[in-house]
């Protein structure tokens, strides 16, 4: 072979790498990590799913926290198998894929906030049909029916936009003709905390709906949960802005190391495709 003070041509040296180890094996950990955590929610969300009567998960299947857990461990499994592999094996199709998915996620979630603040009052409409359809179905899930009573006490509220809409539900419904013995109650989560009481009466609530405001107001939580929800977001604005930008933070990450790696992928098959070239050249 000729030397570069013959003429010939300097190749790069076999040994050399466009690809950087630190970006490759970042981004796998990054991925094993939420890999990891993936399969910990739908092992969570699977295991709550059968602790439950298949009867009462279709009852409410729209806001079923086990099978929302479920489907959320599912996506992000197969998009962090997507990084985890893509890089590991330095396959470009998978971290396209692996790319792609994450920018189409952080799109619509910027989407979402965009018309979630532009059309608030169909939000809040959105909201009031959401918080209805549970109050109907609070004691069809265990789930849902713990969900709701976490958010009654964190928001000191009852029902949706009164505590008297818990007529809605069968077993608290208000008419004359309902034989259950919680008719015209609420639930034990709407009352007020008492300090003194040792064991949770959970029959506060009893016949709540048949007094009026000011007489029930001594017992219970008048308002409703949407304003209590409402009023709760303008007062933490800041801290639901960090929570938006955590959750958007480790996708442009993701996107950002992919496309590096592609790059430089990318630029290692050049380089191979160049030296192969060369070796084929007689002249070489």
């Amino acid at each position: 072979m000729e030397g570069p003070e013959a003429g010939g041509t300097v190749l790069p040296e076999e040994d050399f790498s466009f690809v950087s180890p630190i970006v490759k094996f970042v981004l796998f950990f990054f991925n094993l990590l939420f890999w990891v955590i993936s399969m910990v929610m739908v092992a969570v969300g699977v295991y709550a799913w059968l602790l439950k009567h298949a009867e009462a998960t279709m009852a409410c299947l729209v806001v079923d926290p086990a099978i929302l857990l479920i489907v959320v461990g599912v996506l992000t499994f197969l998009i962090a198998f997507c990084g985890c592999i893509g890089s590991l094996r330095e396959n470009i199709v998978l971290l396209q894929a692996f790319s792609i998915c994450l920018a189409i996620i952080f799109l619509l979630q910027l989407v979402a906030g965009v018309l979630g603040f532009v059309f608030s009052d169909k939000a809040h409409g959105k909201v009031s049909e959401i918080i209805n359809g549970a109050i109907m179905h609070y004691r069809d899930d265990l789930d849902l029916q713990n969900l709701i009573d976490f958010g009654q006490k964190e928001f000191s509220c009852c029902g949706g936009v009164s505590y008297k809409d818990w007529s809605q539900n069968m077993y608290f419904n208000c008419t004359m003709d309902n034989p259950s013995q919680e008719r015209c109650s609420v639930p034990f989560s709407c009352c007020l905390p008492d300090d003194n009481e040792l064991v949770i009466n959970t029959m506060c609530g009893h016949g709540i709906q048949a007094m009026g405001y000011v007489e029930a107001s001594a017992v219970i939580y008048t308002h409703g949960c949407i304003d209590s929800l409402v009023n709760w977001i303008n007062r933490n604005l800041f801290l639901l802005g960090g929570i938006a930008l955590g959750l958007a933070a480790p996708q442009l990450v993701g996107i950002l190391l992919a496309q590096i790696l592609i790059n430089q992928i990318r630029d290692q098959i050049k380089l191979q495709l160049y030296n192969q070239q060369h070796r084929a050249d007689p002249l070489y």
